[in-house]
């Protein structure tokens, strides 16, 4: 099942607002600057891939690439509250 960036982003919203309660003022900094550099790479792979410069295929496998650093990076960044 594919979802689209848009349903995607707006999903992770949701869940972060969510959650906000319950996360200390570094942790929101930390996803914050986190949510930055995923949407950055997302507009950079979609220009790579509007130019031709990649393929569809290569722009599903560095947007698989971003979601993989994002959800190891918000894990670090609850491991905050932890310390």
């Amino acid at each position: 099942m594919k979802f689209t960036k848009a349903t995607l982003v707006a999903s992770a919203a949701a869940m972060s607002l969510g959650l906000a309660a319950c996360d200390s003022a570094a942790e929101n900094e930390a996803e914050a600057n986190i949510e930055e550099m995923e949407d950055a790479r997302d507009a950079q792979v979609n220009e790579m891939e509007a130019a031709g410069e990649i393929t569809d295929e290569q722009a599903d496998a560095m947007d698989d690439q971003t979601d993989a650093m994002e959800e190891s990076m918000e894990e670090q960044a609850d491991e905050i509250d932890e310390m």
